[in-house]
């Protein structure tokens, strides 16, 4: 990692919650000088969410000011989100938004130099394709894509247009995973031998909504238009409101929770696509009409192609009705573990004198250390209605829509991440052992290109 990359990720750590980096001594007007206030970058949302209205704007109003980026519309196809949409900007920040019909009302706008795009997830990689079609700017929240050709058109769309996307990874703005990156990368850690990961939680309303479902009518929207390129069926107020539980309007737990977690394996280890995956998952408790799983486990395993002897394997594990184990990610070495939880790094399970020496070995034993930068002083607190993760992967956004520099998240690592995640898909819908053909850019399922 270059000096300057981390005096960066200093600077925007210190700035998201109010913090004072006492070795740079900067205060908000040397802050302001640093970034520059050219003219006012305007910005449409496409989508408002409960993502975007609790955790992305309230992230880029804290910084809107400082850098001269404004909020002007969202674009939503249900007039109910337009309507709040509306009241949210009045009520919390005085302002009135202009609400567009569509995207190619907004796209109208001339105004509108970059987009936040906050979608359901089959919609994410066509309305980033929109965006860089109309040379947009874009925060593109994950998943990137559910299948291989909205991947690939969206990749290239992006990088044809020369725009500035951000993939909503916002773990890459992380000040701890960015700590245990360069521990990684220094050596100091060994090779990674083993990542495990669960993402477990107990909410039976965890993505239904059956006040709105029961309320939203096809009226209401716009249905032809949501569905986009995924095969007709007639108007189904849960696919629209409860899309998560239902392929091909997502693949569920892969694209939701796998994909953050999955896109941390890509950039510590530097690969980038698995060699191979095998899954299963089922329905066991959740038996409500849905057709995704309410469990799953995926085994991957990653390394050169033309090296089985070396590489790694990662064991996903998600479940949607006991929460015991939570939110666990431990990378393993033969010196210890790095553990995402904790933040810490430890020689847990490390090789001991004991057993090094009956091998003829020296012990290997990592030290023990905590992954949160030690040099940031906190000063003072902030409530900025997001998390610093997310402040700090926003504010990149905005900073790297000035500098034109590479945000921490580009659009290749949403292509890499949707890759992962479609190869558990088609494994997790054929039961077979899934490989990726790197000519075609195609997932295989048993040899054969999986079709959804």
């Amino acid at each position: 990692m270059s000096n300057s990359r981390r005096e960066f990720m200093k600077t925007s750590a210190a700035a998201a919650a109010g913090i004072v980096l006492s070795s740079y001594g900067l205060d908000a007007k040397s802050y302001r000088r640093i970034i520059g206030a050219n003219d006012r970058v305007v910005v449409g949302i496409v989508g408002f969410s409960d993502r975007a209205k609790q955790s992305l704007i309230p992230a880029f109003m804290t910084y809107a000011d400082k850098l001269n980026f404004e909020i002007k519309g969202v674009s939503d196809i249900w007039n109910r989100r337009r309507h709040e949409g509306a009241e949210f900007f009045k009520q919390q920040h005085g302002k009135n938004v202009v609400t567009y019909i569509n995207n190619e009302k907004m796209y109208e706008d001339k105004d509108i130099d970059a987009v936040i795009i906050s979608t359901a997830d089959f919609q994410h990689a066509i309305h980033a394709i929109e965006a860089a079609q109309h040379k947009k700017d874009s925060y593109v929240e994950k998943p990137f894509a559910e299948t291989m050709e909205d991947n690939r058109l969206a990749l290239k769309a992006i990088k044809d247009s020369g725009t500035i996307c951000q993939m909503g990874s916002q773990r890459r703005s992380g000040p701890n995973c960015h700590t245990a990156f360069e521990f990684i990368e220094s050596g100091r850690f060994g090779d990674i031998k083993m990542v495990e990961m669960t993402w477990n939680v107990n909410q039976p309303g965890r993505w239904r909504r059956p006040e709105l479902t029961a309320t939203i009518k096809e009226s209401d929207t716009d249905w032809k238009r949501y569905i986009m390129n995924r095969p007709f069926e007639p108007w189904n107020a849960r696919k629209y409101i409860e899309y998560r539980l239902f392929w091909p309007y997502s693949s569920g737990i892969p694209g939701q929770w796998m994909s953050h977690q999955i896109d941390t394996v890509h950039w510590f280890s530097g690969y980038k696509i698995p060699r191979s995956v095998s899954a299963n998952g089922g329905i066991y408790m959740w038996n409500d009409g849905r057709t995704n799983h309410d469990a799953m486990t995926a085994v991957f395993d990653y390394g050169p192609e033309n090296d089985l002897t070396k590489g790694f394997q990662v064991l996903y594990s998600s479940r949607m009705f006991n929460s015991a184990g939570g939110i666990k990610e431990i990378y393993y070495s033969n010196a210890g573990e790095l553990n995402l939880d904790t933040n810490k790094v430890t020689p847990t399970g490390g090789l001991t004198e004991q057993h090094a020496k009956a091998m003829g070995m020296k012990p290997n034993l990592l030290p023990t250390m905590d992954l949160a930068g030690s040099d940031v002083k906190v000063e003072t607190g902030a409530n900025t209605g997001a998390d610093l993760m997310t402040t700090l992967h926003v504010l990149n956004w905005m900073e790297c829509i000035r500098s034109r520099k590479e945000p921490n998240a580009p659009v290749e690592a949403g292509y890499y991440h949707s890759v992962a995640n479609i190869m558990v898909t088609a494994a997790l819908q054929t039961r077979k052992f899934v490989t990726f053909d790197h000519v075609n850019q195609e997932v295989l399922a048993d040899g054969k290109v999986f079709q959804y």
